[in-house]
């Protein structure tokens, strides 16, 4: 096992914002209950509905400053209103947050958009469509199902059974092959499915867990809300080699806290 570095010390990270203090790293003692992935049930896709407000919603996101075309497509193809309670569906273009149960949220559709945008900028569209993604928070699967139309294999680890099951029922009509859905402890990643080539998180802790850099692959990219206080802030992390990873923090957001063990 590679040597970790602490966020401190200047010889393994290398900071690129000052007058932040950076994440530290800890090893949680957990193991998820299940870490087996399981393909998702198939079943016919229904028509779409909202298609004109799913486009408004775009051109929105398009003109706040997402300009990956393969995310933009994405957010297009995928239907919001599916992933929220029917008496939210009228707002489910908008870029709110709206409660999803279990005292969760979906995130702002700015936000989802953000987050992957990161991690996919720069890459080539041939590792794009092979690389490995964890997805730390399934939440209802909006999220899940938006990387599962950018990226080439999705994993995602819910840690409430709940909202594990309800993801599954979002998802099923949309028939994403490439998206495997776990329910697990995600404080502590998957490592029997490490290394991953990006790393997402839908929660905020007041630290980077060590199990996450530990799967992240060399090369790899992770992106997380943590929190310092009642601030939050989302890191951007990249592992330049085998003991060593660099850190840029990034846009102010809010999430819901980062949990451990299962519910």
């Amino acid at each position: 096992m590679s040597r970790v570095p602490r966020w401190m010390d200047r010889a393994s990270i290398n900071r690129q914002e000052s007058g932040r203090r950076a994440a530290r790293v800890s090893q949680p003692d957990l193991r998820p209950d299940r870490e087996g992935a399981e393909p998702l049930p198939q079943r016919a896709e229904p028509g779409y509905v909202s298609d004109r407000p799913r486009a408004a919603m775009v051109d929105a996101l398009r003109q706040a400053g997402v300009g990956d075309p393969a995310v933009l497509a994405a957010l297009l193809s995928v239907p919001r209103h599916q992933f929220v309670e029917a008496g939210l569906s009228g707002r489910a273009y908008e870029d709110v947050s709206l409660p999803i149960g279990h005292a969760q949220t979906i995130s702002r559709p700015y936000t989802v958009a953000r987050m992957i945008e990161l991690l996919a900028t720069d890459l080539d569209p041939g590792f794009r469509s092979r690389c490995k993604v964890l997805e730390i928070g399934t939440g209802c699967g909006y999220q899940a199902a938006v990387l599962a139309r950018v990226f080439g294999e999705v994993i995602s680890v819910e840690r409430i059974r709940g909202l594990h099951e309800q993801a599954r029922a979002n998802l099923r009509s949309l028939r994403l092959g490439n998206l495997r859905l776990v329910y697990g402890d995600g404080l502590v990643g998957l490592p029997s499915q490490a290394p991953f080539d990006l790393m997402i998180a839908a929660a905020a802790g007041d630290q980077i867990p060590r199990a996450w850099l530990e799967q992240m692959a060399v090369g790899g990219r992770l992106v997380a809300p943590v929190a310092s206080g009642d601030a939050q802030a989302l890191h951007f992390v990249r592992r330049n080699g085998t003991a060593q990873w660099s850190l840029q923090v990034l846009d102010t957001v809010r999430f819901v806290p980062l949990r451990d063990g299962l519910a």
